[in-house]
């Protein structure tokens, strides 16, 4: 999975130990959810170098993924 699938996931599974159990306790969800957040987080870390941060590729990916979701952000970036 790449960083952006793993913060997608944890996304989800968040959202469902929140909403309902699905047959797992809740505990279950928020611990996978814990865990891919983490792997989004190494991911974006190893990602950015000093040098020259992210690549416009992955920035995008990331953008896509974690920006904000809303009719007034797609204007503001897509122009």
């Amino acid at each position: 999975m790449t960083g952006p699938e793993h913060y997608r996931l944890a996304e989800e599974l968040l959202t469902e130990a929140c909403e309902t159990h699905d047959g797992q306790p809740a505990d279950t969800n928020i611990a996978r959810a814990q865990v891919h957040a983490t792997l989004a987080l190494a991911a974006a870390t190893a990602l950015n170098d000093a040098e020259g941060g992210l690549s416009k590729l992955d920035w995008e990916a990331w953008r896509d993924t974690a920006g904000v979701k809303s009719e007034q952000a797609e204007v503001v970036t897509r122009g």
